[in-house]
């Protein structure tokens, strides 16, 4: 469809995996005259189609463990539920861990992981050699591993969601960037686009690293800073054991994982201005790959296959924020702060329980309301990449 309808029920703005699952749920539960808009060519071509398809138990929260515990069998339902295959892999998260704060904080983590149903495991320095010998680990003192851990096809998620969507009667359209919204007597009703107008009494604002841009347009304040992350691939490196699993040295936010047959690496920088810019930075791309071979030497004999960067949407205590805002009927769902594509699946039904029933039951979300940063209300996640 290709028409903007003048009018709709819901209006989502963004169409990642948060809009599309969001878009989706609300559709399952009966809703009609849905619109999903998206400002780019493609679906799921912005912070979800950019990031490297992590998903995992590993958090140092209850509510990101309830989250995970909700989304991730969802994950591994998709090609049941809806069809779609997403190539959910479980090849495991194994942190790497080089000092006394982080190893106590992890083992506290562990034990919460441990009593919420998570089978994580607490190893030593020798275990993690041991499943790692092809890696420089002399710094090593502990580290973390959950099996269930793993990796998922982004895309896969995006189109599955948006396929199923449009089969329940939800109008998904490209090309169409929000430059504008209106707001009548404190309540949301027209959402203006670069291809026309759409009135609406429910806004969903699910833009990601944009979502402030778009609160702004509400004049609602959404603490929500885009900041630049980037990775690479490596051409094939058939040393690369087919269970090695997505490995994360915590104290320098540098990870791996397999890509094919080659390596998927990435790293953290600590310096990164906040901003918009999705180009890749090489010389940090040569800070990350020196850091990358001294704890991989393997990496000296492999070459550049790809790299691209995204954009983590970073709120002040790396949670996510999920419902109402000073306006009737804007809604937010943003802010995962690089843990969102895993924790999409349930982000959306959690949308749909808000809208319709006015809280969230499937996992209780309530202290991630909006109203929390000027309440100081901030519950701080530790395993951030």
């Amino acid at each position: 469809m290709t028409t903007l309808p003048k009018t709709a029920s819901i209006v989502v703005i963004g169409g990642g995996v948060m809009g599309a699952s969001t878009a989706y749920h609300l559709a399952a539960r009966g809703v009609k005259d849905i619109l999903l808009l998206e400002k780019e060519e493609f679906f799921g071509q912005g912070a979800t189609g950019r990031c490297a398809g992590g998903v995992r138990y590993q958090f140092a929260t209850e509510v990101n463990v309830r989250l995970s515990l909700a989304s991730l069998p969802m994950l591994e339902r998709f090609p049941e539920d809806l069809g779609q295959n997403v190539d959910y892999r479980k090849c495991g998260y194994l942190f790497l861990l080089n000092n006394e704060k982080d190893i106590e904080t992890f083992k506290h983590n562990v034990a919460l992981q441990n009593r919420l149903g998570v089978p994580t495991e607490l190893l030593n320095s020798d275990e993690i050699r041991k499943r790692l010998p092809l890696m420089r680990l002399e710094d090593i003192q502990a580290g973390t591993f959950n099996a269930d851990d793993g990796l998922c096809d982004p895309n896969g998620v995006v189109m599955g969601y948006i396929h199923a969507a449009a089969k329940l009667g939800v109008h998904c359209l490209t090309g169409m960037e929000v430059i504008d919204l209106k707001v009548n007597s404190g309540k949301i009703n027209e959402v203006q686009t670069t291809r026309g107008s759409i009135a609406a009494p429910v806004v969903v604002n699910a833009a990601g690293p944009w979502a402030g841009l778009i609160g702004q347009m509400a004049s609602v304040a959404i603490p929500i800073t885009p900041i630049r992350r980037q990775m690479l691939t490596t051409t094939p490196l058939p040393e690369l054991p087919a269970d090695f699993p997505f490995v994360i040295d915590f104290a320098q936010s540098l990870y791996f994982h397999r890509e094919g047959d080659g390596l998927l690496t990435g790293m953290s920088n600590p310096n990164e201005q906040p901003g918009l810019d999705q180009t890749v930075n090489q010389d940090f791309e040569l800070v990350n790959l020196e850091a990358a071979t001294q704890r991989l030497p393997l990496l000296e004999h492999a070459g550049l296959a790809s790299h691209w960067a995204g954009l983590y949407e970073v709120t002040p205590d790396a949670h996510p924020i999920f419902g109402k805002t000073s306006v009737e009927g804007f809604y937010v769902v943003a802010g995962f702060s690089g843990h969102g594509f895993m924790h999409g699946p349930v982000a959306g039904k959690l949308m749909s329980e808000i809208i319709l029933d006015g809280s969230a039951s499937t996992v209780d979300v309530s202290m991630l309301d909006l109203a929390r940063f000027e309440e100081e209300r901030l519950i701080v996640e530790y395993n951030v990449v």
